[in-house]
This record gives C-alpha cells, sequence and structure tokens, in this order.
C-alpha cells in the first residue's frame, strides 16, 4: 500500500493517472453512474417534453381524428395520462380509444400501461361537420428511462375536418414556442 505524503500542492501525477484509470474503468463497466464519477460533461442531457412526446394529428373525416405521439428513445408515455379535449364553442369529442400499452411496474406509479416508439389513437368527433375547424388539446404525461418524469403537458393544434369524400385532412403539430424577444 503506497502512503502518499501530506501536501498541500498537487497529488503526484502517478496517484492522479491512476485515480482517473480506476474513475475510467468503473464507468467502462458500469460499476458507477457518469454523474457519481463527478466527471464534467457526462451528466444525461433531457429533451423538452414537447420533443421528447411529439404530438401531431390529423382529421380523417367529419366523425374522426387521428393523434399520433411519437416517443423519443430512451422515454416512454403513461397511457392513462393521456386524454383529448375540444376547445369549447367548436365540436367535441367522444372518449378516445388508446391502444393496449406495455405493462409495468413503474417506481412512481404502481403497475401502469406504457408505450414506447409511436402510438396512434383514434378519436371520435361527436359533432362535427365538414369544414368546421376544431382546436384539440392532448394532455400527456411521460418519464425518460434514467429516473426522470415530466410534469403532465398539454400541446395543442387546429384542425379543419374535411369535406365529405375528400380523405383526410395534412398532419399538424403544435406550434413550436418562440425563444427569447426575436425569433
Amino acid at each position: 500500500m503506497d502512503l502518499l505524503p501530506i501536501s498541500t500542492g498537487s497529488p503526484p501525477k502517478r496517484v492522479l493517472s491512476r485515480a482517473l484509470a480506476a474513475i475510467a474503468a468503473a464507468l467502462a463497466l458500469g460499476a458507477l453512474p457518469a454523474t457519481a464519477a463527478g466527471v464534467p460533461g457526462l451528466e444525461p442531457k433531457l429533451l423538452p417534453a414537447e420533443q421528447a412526446f411529439r404530438f401531431s394529428a390529423r382529421a380523417l373525416d367529419a366523425k374522426t381524428l387521428e393523434a399520433r405521439f411519437d416517443v423519443a428513445d430512451g422515454y416512454y408515455l403513461y397511457r392513462d395520462r393521456m386524454t383529448f379535449a375540444a376547445a369549447t364553442g367548436g365540436p367535441t369529442l367522444g372518449v378516445a380509444a388508446l391502444p393496449p400499452g406495455k405493462r409495468k411496474h413503474d417506481e412512481f406509479f404502481g403497475d401502469v400501461e406504457t408505450y414506447r416508439g409511436s402510438v396512434v389513437v383514434k378519436v371520435p368527433v361527436v359533432d362535427g361537420t365538414p369544414g368546421q375547424s376544431v382546436v384539440v388539446t392532448a394532455d400527456s404525461q411521460g418519464c425518460a428511462d434514467i429516473g426522470v418524469c415530466y410534469p403532465p403537458s398539454a400541446q395543442q393544434v387546429r384542425l379543419t375536418l374535411p369535406a365529405l369524400g375528400a380523405g383526410p385532412g395534412p398532419v399538424v403539430e403544435p406550434a413550436r414556442a418562440q425563444k427569447g424577444l426575436f425569433k
């Protein structure tokens, strides 16, 4: 066992290089999480919720909407935290036909169903007419695999219900928030 002399200066180079080699080996073997090693720049980068859980929608016809979430790799959405609503003054929405999710025991919410990848949901339009505009709000909540959960978030799109026989409308994504004072 090497005993190091007490010093107020820098440690000898051989000791420092041994310490860095030990940290690198532990990281490579997965024995230490990167943040535990205190190595700057290795902290995980989390996506903003609207990028981790990309929402889009389109009107299939005057009676049906198709809502879609594209979930980024390393993230998941909770099935029971997903809802869809229309703004007042326009058509109303029925109960969404959510596909089954993958069962998982979640450390935050217990036994749940989750979605990864893409999830497509059919949402009935109760009293829509062709050419009518509807503002759809999708509420959802998800987490990153590294153990960070996002607060519930809402994303909104405006769709126009297509004319009879016209086919589905275009895919619409929420408007991106502007950053700063200038565009």
